[in-house]
């Protein structure tokens, strides 16, 4: 389920394993939630550091490596590997969204898809990512607030806020650089719970990147990571640190409530604000798996690893940390599908009835 990043690198290594793969995507385009992202939006990793499998991310072995792509190359990259996949036998279906999965009785799945079909099949690959699922807080006198209010999976550029007062609430890589392209045009204030974790983004001529990959960095478990990191990292070349510096761009600890006209913060007093940006991260968008029973009370997944531990046959690509801090990003998915594509072929060959009979 899902036809961006995460589901493409599954493909290619179900292919690999000789399966051939259904790619069940929502959208119209096999470039998941790449063509939604705002305007400017480049990678943060460079382009050297942006390969999706054996397929190079373009000018990643020249003198562009270090580079870092716009969001239109990299929808235009992706589409490349959708069609390559095809030519190597994977059938990609986009403009089919999947509204549930359940158990066939049988140790397969039926897919149900909003255009009435039932699909069987003897395992899953759940690769949806979470853009269509913005995590949006609900704070006191949410509603009464009568300026502009949203998630920043809605924005797009600066436009709608020129001259205006805006407070992006978030301190991720999201919330910073749409808060400091903001302040080219608005009067903004970062709103957050602790002060921004700033990370370089070059390190002794290097980009980081280099750096999570030489050092085995990007190979440390999550479990680990969380006491390691203990706040979100915004990497900076320097600009997002000085406009915090030069109050080109506010902070302040969050505020508690809104008011009609704007919001209370966290010292009691008042202020008017046009628009509030919510950059506060998403949550997997796997709700067709309700019915399954394979997610807990918040909707997040069953898993170890990315294989699901309540249903044999059914695994996941592309969650945050899955396995390790690159998990979801295009230089590290395909390490986390081809390792769940060998249990799931297995499952998929009912391996157990080869070897012990039936």
């Amino acid at each position: 389920m899902g036809g961006g990043q995460s589901g493409l690198a599954a493909a290619r290594a179900l292919l690999n394993t000789g399966l051939t793969p259904v790619v069940l995507e929502a959208g119209e385009q096999t470039a998941g939630s790449w063509p939604s992202y705002y305007d400017s939006l480049t990678l943060f990793s460079p382009a050297r550091h942006s390969t999706l499998g054996a397929m190079p991310f373009p000018g990643s072995d020249d003198g562009e490596g270090d580079r870092y792509p716009h969001r239109d190359e990299v929808v235009a990259y992706l589409t490349r590997y959708a069609d390559r996949l095809r030519a190597d036998g994977a059938d990609i279906r986009t403009r089919t969204r999947v509204c549930a999965v359940e158990s066939d009785g049988s140790g397969g799945f039926v897919a149900a898809t909003a255009d009435g079909r039932r699909l069987r099949t003897r395992g899953v690959v759940a690769a949806s990512g979470s853009f269509a699922n913005p995590h949006l807080p609900r704070l006191p006198g949410q509603e009464s607030f009568t300026g502009r209010l949203s998630h920043v999976a809605d924005y797009r550029n600066p436009a709608p806020y020129i001259g205006r007062r805006v407070i992006v609430v978030g301190a991720g890589n999201s919330a910073v650089q749409v808060g400091y392209e903001l302040a080219q045009v608005a009067a903004v204030t970062l709103a957050t719970r602790a002060p921004v974790a700033f990370l370089p983004q070059r390190v002794r001529g290097h980009d980081i990147h280099h750096w999570l990959a030489a050092t085995g960095f990007d190979d440390l478990p999550p479990e680990w990571l969380a006491a390691m990191l203990g706040a979100t990292l915004v990497l900076d070349e320097g600009r997002y640190q000085n406009a915090l510096s030069s109050e080109a761009m506010r902070r302040r600890p969050m505020f508690t409530a809104f008011t009609p006209e704007g919001v209370i913060w966290a010292d009691g007093t008042h202020e008017p604000t046009d628009a509030v940006i919510f950059a506060t991260g998403y949550r997997p968008n796997l709700d067709y798996l309700r019915p399954l029973g394979a997610l807990d009370t918040d909707g997040a997944p069953r898993h170890a690893g990315g294989i699901s531990t309540t249903h044999p046959g059914l695994v996941y690509v592309g969650l945050e940390f899955q396995r390790s801090f690159a998990s979801n990003t295009l230089r590290g998915v395909t390490r986390d599908a081809e390792y769940v594509t060998g249990p799931l072929a297995a499952h998929v060959r009912n391996a157990p009835a080869a070897l012990f009979g039936p």
